[in-house]
């Protein structure tokens, strides 16, 4: 957008006066641009054309309804299979905010009246009386006060303000007045409130900025949220963090079952503690997998994994960016001096009623150490096995596989695929008290009733390997072992199959055929491992299309062409066009597609004759089981994700 001024400028001496700028490649916008457009549009209206905008995606749209530019720059939408009407400008309606909530049926006229009789007696707005009361929902009378008012109500996000114009205000003034700083066009000030029609705040905000104001409406809390983001890369005070901080309760790692330290009890001196705990709490509540904390030359940065992509969510200052990996530190109980050598820990804390499980994981870099935290939140593990997503013909093989009494099963797929979780669903549905069920694990990553488990600590000596020969006389049933990494692991687990046990366990490998090909590099002879091995499934977790914002379009006849579809008839798919749920990405959640072979008498056969990873994919192929890629088609066709997401997580050859 940088170059926005001069494109028009060379338009206009070109007579080319009316410009279409098509925003759908453009995923923010920041002050400087949006008065680049404001400029433009005046200019090229000035001699006789005009500038207008299409395909904004939501973002870019709700900015250009917060800074009041729809209403002096005509927008239009591309007309695609994902468009959308794009609503009028707002204008005041005139009625009374009580006879809104009325006919909106949020509101019973009786709680209107006692809301009235209160606002007399103690000078409240009647709005917050009905939050307060829990009479009326807040987004639902911010929704009425901006039909009232004609003022936009918008659900504050990442990308909605600028934070190069939080300086406009004092922080401590726009935390203590609940006001969020978003835009600056010229000399007028966007910003996000609760209370649009409050004078004395307005007038105050007047004179410490110079600015005339535009107000937008947003959730309190939303607000607050905002505000710590927006500073956080300015001067910082420790009053900025969201008071929702308080609800985190460190569970520390000490010697007493049951001591705890309370945020309570150490946020009033520290704001290091509340900037960790609002990074914490912030990863809980956007359902991420991971926390990575990285320092470079001149910044810190802040991102989260969330479905698989990493998002940058914040940039606290540089300065302060020890602290914070010295606070985590504290947390896990590891050595805070100790900067130079790798350190890895276990944090757990407690918010609104959850127990979540922290990774820690540091590793010295030029700059300074990165961090990267493993989120593992017990309360959205999925352990049904008839919830992890498997196809209705991939799920009873499955079945049919747990159900044999001895052998090894596999399950494959790179770091995150889910692998892990798909090991507690399959142990979830054999677990019996009429069976001795026992794992061996690196950590132990979630607790179960009725499983003996059994925990890696190479510190001391206690490996894989070691801890499996002692359990295989411990009269197991069946065998879980969270990794075979090495030779004498892999070995064990052959033999523990082939005496009677049925164990399970994973594999880093590509494909399913690929764990054969491993196993035999490993140094595990054909002919064990053709006796042993009953079934390998390999897996991958790809993103869902967020329901909120999903569309369907008809398939392009290439696709139907490429992919066969051409006896569907018409084929509908599915996509996402991005909204405040999903960060704009068009997906939200995941799941799983997979492969699963069974090992029958032919491939067993060919493992014998170890005949190499080509002649047993060759025969998996010419199989009825369908592959990694089969089973996401299938799923795009269904509208669960997209094709575009199965190529990106699927090679296909």
């Amino acid at each position: 957008m940088g170059a926005l001024g001069s494109a028009i400028d060379t338009c206009a001496a070109e007579y080319e006066l009316r410009i279409v700028l098509d925003l759908g490649k453009v995923s923010l916008l920041s002050s400087q641009a949006l008065a680049q457009l404001l400029v433009g549009s005046a200019k090229l209206a000035g001699l006789g054309g005009w500038l207008r905008l299409t395909a904004p995606n939501p973002l870019i749209h709700d900015i250009l309804v917060a800074t009041g530019l729809n209403r002096r720059i005509e927008i239009f939408d591309s007309g695609g299979p994902e468009s959308r009407p794009l609503p009028p400008p707002l204008a005041p309606s005139g009625q009374r905010l009580g006879d809104i909530l009325t006919e909106r049926g949020l509101a019973k006229p009786e709680q209107i009246a006692e809301a009235a009789r209160l606002q007399r007696q103690l000078g409240l707005r009647i709005g917050r009386i009905l939050i307060e009361k829990g009479w009326v929902p807040e987004h639902e009378l911010l929704q009425a006060l901006s039909a009232q008012l004609g003022v936009p109500y918008l659900a504050m996000r990442p990308g909605l303000f600028d934070p190069a114009i939080a300086e406009a205000l004092p922080q401590d003034m726009a935390r203590r007045l609940g006001v969020l700083p978003m835009f600056r066009i010229g000399n007028e000030l966007t910003l996000a409130t609760t209370d649009p029609q409050s004078m004395p705040v307005a007038d105050e905000i007047e004179r410490a900025s110079g600015c005339r104001l535009r107000w937008v409406l947003a959730g309190a809390d939303a607000i607050q949220k905002c505000l710590f983001e927006a500073y956080s890369g300015s001067a910082y005070d420790p009053d900025l963090i969201d008071g929702n901080t308080m609800d985190l309760e460190v569970i520390e790692n000490t010697s007493q079952a049951g001591d705890t330290t309370t945020i309570d009890e150490l946020a009033a001196g520290s704001p290091v503690i509340n900037l960790v705990n609002s990074i914490i709490q912030r990863a809980i509540h956007d359902n991420a997998s991971d926390i990575h904390l990285e320092l470079f030359r001149t910044k810190a940065r802040v991102r989260f994994r969330i479905d698989g992509v990493l998002y940058e969510v914040m940039n606290p200052r540089a300065d302060l960016f020890p602290a914070l990996v010295s606070r985590l530190k504290v947390m896990a109980n590891l050595d805070i001096a100790e900067r130079r050598l790798p350190q890895d820990g276990r944090i757990q804390v407690s918010t609104k009623g959850r127990t979540v499980d922290l990774r820690f994981s540091s590793l010295p870099g030029i700059y300074g150490e990165k961090v990267v935290l493993r989120v593992l939140d017990k309360g959205t593990t999925v352990l049904d096995l008839h919830r992890l997503g498997l196809a209705d013909g991939n799920l009873t093989r499955f079945r049919r596989l747990l159900a044999r009494s001895h052998g090894l099963l596999l399950v494959t797929g790179p770091t995150g695929s889910g692998k892990t979780t798909t090991l507690y669903g399959a142990i979830d549905h054999l677990r019996s008290i009429e069976k001795n069920i026992v794992t061996i694990e690196d950590p132990v990553e979630y607790q179960l009733d009725i499983i003996n488990q059994n925990q890696v600590n190479e510190a001391v000596g206690l490996t894989f390997p070691r801890i499996l020969r002692h359990v295989l006389r411990q009269d197991p049933d069946i065998i879980m072992v969270g990794e075979i990494r090495d030779r004498q692991t892999a070995e064990i687990a052959v033999q523990a199959a082939l005496t009677g046990h049925l164990v399970l366990s994973t594999l880093h490998t590509n494909d399913a055929v690929g764990a054969v090909a491993r196993l035999v590099d490993m140094g595990v002879e054909p002919y064990l491992l053709s006796s042993a091995l009953i079934g390998v499934m390999a897996q991958r977790l790809v993103r869902r299309i967020c329901p909120e914002c999903r569309s369907t379009y008809i398939a392009p006849p290439e696709l139907v062409e490429r992919f066969g579809w051409e006896a569907r008839g018409q084929v509908m798919l599915a996509r996402g066009r991005g909204c405040r749920n999903c960060y704009d990405s068009g997906y939200k959640g995941r799941l799983a597609i997979h492969e699963l072979i069974e090992i029958d008498r032919p491939l067993q056969s060919l493992i014998v004759a170890d005949a190499g990873y080509e002649a047993l994919s060759d025969h998996v192929r010419r199989g009825p089981t369908p592959g990694l890629f089969d089973d996401g088609l299938d799923r795009v066709l269904a509208g669960h994700t997209t094709l575009e997401e199965i190529s990106r997580v699927v090679l296909l050859e």
